[in-house]
């Protein structure tokens, strides 16, 4: 069963919590990854990964670096989730 917005965000707001240690409640859809999330480069293809294997998406590398923000990737898996 496809995930919903909000289950999608939260997912999301758990994986950085594991990546990155920046807290659940502190990642929101207007995040960006790198500038309010301190999530590197090298964290992202982790968060990529763990969000690929959770909401059963493939995010290929030349889309990964339009999903700056938790928003961005929160619409990318909506639409192209199975």
């Amino acid at each position: 069963m496809a995930a919903t917005q909000e289950e999608i965000v939260a997912g999301l707001a758990e994986i950085v919590n594991e990546i990155a240690g920046i807290p659940v409640e502190d990642v929101a859809t207007e995040k960006s990854f790198t500038d309010d999330l301190d999530v590197d480069s090298l964290s992202m293809v982790e968060v990529v990964v763990a969000a690929e294997e959770r909401f059963d998406v493939k995010i290929p590398d030349e889309d990964v670096k339009n999903l700056k923000t938790v928003g961005d990737a929160t619409d990318y898996i909506l639409k192209h989730q199975a």
